[in-house]
């Protein structure tokens, strides 16, 4: 049978969407090439979030299909995901060589959909409507591959589609209004993955807080995220739970009290704020203002004062002026972010924003980026600073990314750690105590019996 390689950008949501895709490839007795210069087919799984990264996908998928003209004419090429669901047929057109566009609620159907290009039943395919049920057909895993580290971490899809409609966002354009699966069938899903080794879930939506709202609604004072959270809790044999990305309206007080009363809850937090200018929350239509914001972090503080905090920020929104972003600047040293992912605006078509007035100079949103990186570096510094000396219990994940020599796993407040230990201890939760740290990276030594306080 043929080979396939699958190429993913943005989002821990694509990263997941790619292994459930490489799954039903493989059920249909396809290989997972190692590199597109082998494979017989090239899918590039591709995010619409920022111009970047469309330009990024359509810019390999041109070097790409170049390539496979001169030396490998019998290669399939298609493109995958939310900038296939927004551009469509497009993509066929104006780039020369793909054959094969699937959408976002259609990536069960890629295995079925390149059968019948390769067996020559269709010269080219292009399905980006909507599915009912779509949102059931993401749990299939690829773990443990050979030749592979031993995957002790996995992500869960809870639901599809976003209802938000940020005015700067396209992805309930591509991704289409909230669904969400049933918290058994999620439950069993978890169970399956603990089963094969692995000891940490992260449940995975666009907004992952609002999972069943509709379909299964509050009880007993607790929305339906915090029953699966509960549920999910019970599952023997799993260690760790996460989930992302949520949004501030979601954290009630029964998700802030869940970190405090849900055991195998990670004690960390990634919210996204993206400006501290309520004006700007306002025009980006947010739903919450600045005081909201930081009244979320100091009750979750005053549950969990190790809780490790991120967030996402965007310099340049339109109409931005130097006090409002003065204003991010000053949430950001208040909040005391341990991380954040710092992102310059794009507009995006099909989105409010790029038709707002106001929008700003390249230069303008550069300097502002600058200005907030290395202010949130200089927060993060002191953040794991304050961590050296002290001692952690880390979720062995593997060997280092950097040094394979070394072992590297994550704290329960989402920091990596690199240590020197034995291959037998990927999976296992190790006590260790830090010795130096990053702005991004912790280094530990082992706790020996005689030094467990």
């Amino acid at each position: 049978m043929p080979s396939v390689y699958i190429k993913t950008y943005g989002c821990q949501m694509n990263e997941r969407d790619s292994e459930a895709v490489a799954a039903s490839f493989i059920r249909r007795g396809y290989a997972l090439a190692r590199s597109e210069a082998v494979a017989d087919v090239v899918l590039l799984n591709t995010c619409s979030v920022r111009d970047q990264a469309e330009r990024k996908a359509v810019g390999k998928m041109r070097t790409l299909a170049a390539e496979v003209r001169r030396h490998r004419p019998h290669v399939l090429l298609g493109f995958l995901g939310c900038m296939a669901q927004s551009r469509g047929e497009e993509l066929v057109r104006d780039v020369p060589g793909v054959r094969l566009v699937l959408g976002t609620q259609k990536f069960h159907r890629a295995g079925e959909l390149v059968d019948e290009l390769l067996a020559g039943r269709r010269k080219t395919i292009c399905e980006v409507g909507e599915e009912a049920g779509s949102e059931r057909e993401i749990r299939d895993h690829v773990l443990n591959l050979a030749g592979e580290p031993r995957s002790v971490t996995a992500f869960v899809s809870i639901m599809q589609g976003c209802n938000q409609h940020c005015t700067f966002c396209i992805v309930p354009h591509t991704r289409g209004r909230e669904r969400s699966r049933s918290i058994a069938e999620i439950v069993e899903e978890c169970r399956g993955l603990v089963a094969r080794g692995v000891r940490e879930i992260t449940l995975l939506g666009q907004i992952v807080t609002s999972y069943g709202r509709r379909e299964i609604g509050e009880r007993d004072g607790l929305s339906a995220f915090v029953q699966l959270l509960e549920a999910v809790n019970a599952v023997e044999g799993l260690e760790r739970i996460r989930f992302t990305s949520p949004h501030p309206k979601g954290y009630g007080d029964d998700l802030i009290a869940a970190y405090g009363s849900i055991s195998k809850l990670c004690t960390s937090a990634h919210i996204p704020v993206q400006s501290g200018s309520d004006r700007v929350l306002r025009a980006m239509h947010r739903g919450y203002t600045r005081e909201r914001f930081l009244e979320i972090v100091r009750k979750l503080r005053a549950v969990r004062p190790d809780v490790g905090l991120s967030t996402d920020l965007i310099v340049g929104f339109p109409g931005e002026t130097e006090a409002d972003f003065e204003e991010t600047l000053g949430l950001a040293r208040e909040a005391a972010f341990d991380a954040a992912f710092v992102f310059k605006y794009s507009p995006r078509r099909q989105t409010a924003a790029a038709e707002m007035d106001g929008q700003l100079p390249k230069e303008v949103i550069e300097a502002r980026h600058a200005r907030l990186l290395d202010l949130i570096n200089e927060i993060a510094t002191d953040r794991y600073a304050a961590l050296v000396g002290r001692k952690v219990e880390v979720l062995v994940e593997g060997p280092s990314r950097r040094n394979p020599e070394r072992l590297e796993g994550r704290t329960s407040c989402n920091k990596i750690v690199v240590f020197d230990g034995a291959p037998q201890q990927v999976g296992a939760v190790v006590p260790l105590r830090i010795g130096r740290a990053s702005n991004v990276t912790l280094y530990g030594d082992p706790v020996s019996h005689l030094d467990e306080n």
